[in-house]
């Protein structure tokens, strides 16, 4: 099966990811980052300049993300594990090229939340400049969370609580997917 999560940046998805391997009621289980999916050069992807005039991938446009290629590994993935994870703000978007049963999840967080945790790791832990990232966040990040992430809440099987802690969020989402397995094979 394959089990998407998708929601803001900072929302709690790998987080979840982790904690839906930890709590897994059947193995194997494989995760798929949607960081690892996007472009790396100016031909693929959508670019735009900094205000230093460098150009820079906009990670908050789907079309940043290689999803052909996440479809294919996801595929691979299937081939070998019960449940295959992707989390990613993009995570939605995946199309396998091979039919798999699916589970979408919203992990939902509210906006000042995700932002503060962004700027804890980002910034905190990883030394990124504050003030780069309250501009993105202001000037793109917060209109693209609108228009690309916001939408698929309404798509998706399942809205989850990311305020809650991610192991009790974890035993709840499988516990919606077994539902759904039960209500579909009745």
């Amino acid at each position: 099966m394959l089990l998407t999560l998708t929601g803001g940046a900072g929302a709690g998805k790998t987080t979840l990811a982790a904690a839906l391997v930890e709590t897994a009621p059947h193995t194997p289980v494989r995760v798929l980052h949607g960081d690892d999916y996007y472009f790396h050069t100016p031909d693929r992807g959508v670019w735009a300049p900094d205000e230093a005039g460098t150009p820079r991938l906009d990670v908050g446009d789907p079309r940043s993300m290689d999803a052909e290629r996440l479809g294919r590994d996801a595929d691979a993935a299937l081939a070998t594990a019960a449940y295959v994870i992707v989390d990613g703000m993009f995570a939605h978007h995946i199309a396998p090229g091979t039919p798999h049963a699916r589970f979408d999840v919203f992990v939902d967080l509210p906006a000042d939340l995700r932002l503060a945790r962004k700027i804890r790791r980002k910034c905190l832990s990883e030394g990124f400049p504050l003030d780069v990232l309250l501009r993105n966040y202001v000037e793109h990040r917060r209109d693209a969370h609108t228009r690309h992430v916001e939408p698929v809440r309404h798509v998706c099987d399942l809205v989850v609580d990311a305020t809650l802690d991610p192991h009790t969020v974890a035993r709840d989402v499988w516990s919606a997917i077994t539902n759904r397995a039960d209500t579909q094979s009745s």
